[in-house]
C-alpha cells in the first residue's frame, strides 16, 4: 500500500500530483455530489492544480514476473483530471464503481499521494490494521518516524 508510484489500499483509488515534492497528510471527509465530483480538500489543491492522475489502487505488492501485465491494467484505468475553479474533480464512473464509492468518502494523505476511499471501507481498514501498526518498530515509516 504505500507502494511508490500511486498504488491504493484494497478497491481504492489513487491520485498523484504532477512532479515529486509534496507530502501529503491527514484525512479528510468530502463527500461526492450527484456528478461523481469530489472536492480536494483545501490543503491539498495548490500542490494538485496543475492536474492529477486518477487510477485504480492494488492492496497487495506488483511482483516483478506481474509489474508488466498490471502495469497495463493501471495505466489502462487511468485518468488526468484538471481541478476547476471549486477544486474539484470528477472521479469517472467505472473508478467510482471500482472503489465502491457512493457519497461518503475519506481523502487521506498518504506522503507523496492522495488516497481517495469509500469511507466506511476506511474505517473497517483502520479498525482492522490499526493493532498490527502498533508493533512496527521505529525507523520503519521515511523519516524513521
Amino acid at each position: 500500500m504505500a507502494e511508490p508510484g500511486g498504488f491504493a489500499g484494497p478497491r481504492g483509488l489513487s491520485a498523484r500530483g504532477e512532479g515529486v515534492g509534496p507530502v501529503f497528510l491527514g484525512t479528510h471527509t468530502p463527500r461526492l455530489d450527484d456528478k461523481g465530483r469530489l472536492i480536494l480538500p483545501a490543503k491539498f489543491r495548490d500542490d494538485l492544480a496543475g492536474g492529477v492522475v486518477i487510477t485504480k489502487g492494488q492492496a497487495q505488492p506488483v511482483t516483478h514476473k506481474a509489474a508488466r501485465a498490471y502495469g497495463r491494467v493501471f495505466f489502462a484505468s487511468a485518468h488526468d483530471e484538471l481541478p476547476d475553479k471549486q477544486g474539484r474533480v470528477t472521479i469517472p464512473a467505472h473508478l467510482r464503481e471500482y472503489a465502491g464509492l457512493d457519497r461518503d468518502v475519506a481523502v487521506i494523505g498518504a506522503s507523496n499521494r492522495v488516497e481517495i476511499w469509500d469511507q466506511q471501507a476506511w474505517e473497517t481498514y483502520l479498525a482492522t490494521n490499526e493493532d498490527a501498526f502498533a508493533g512496527i518498530e521505529e525507523g520503519v515509516l521515511p523519516g524513521g518516524l
